[in-house]
């Protein structure tokens, strides 16, 4: 599992949001998000460099953590 450190989620919506756009470029990808660490746990096909294209694309600001 890789783990990045998101900024800019404060809630539900946020979470949806990025869950949701790792998993329309991968529907078995496995996304946990802890908002309270800023963190995005993504098991996945993905490459780190895909998801943060992805979580960015939503309008936050993602780094390997």
């Amino acid at each position: 599992m890789q783990v990045f450190s998101v900024e800019g989620m404060t809630c539900g919506h946020c979470v949806r949001a990025v869950t949701q756009a790792v998993q329309n470029e991968d529907p078995a990808a496995s996304v946990k998000v802890d908002l309270a660490a800023k963190e995005v746990g993504v098991e996945s096909r993905l490459s780190a460099e895909q998801v943060i294209s992805l979580i960015s694309e939503e309008g936050y600001t993602a780094k390997l953590a």
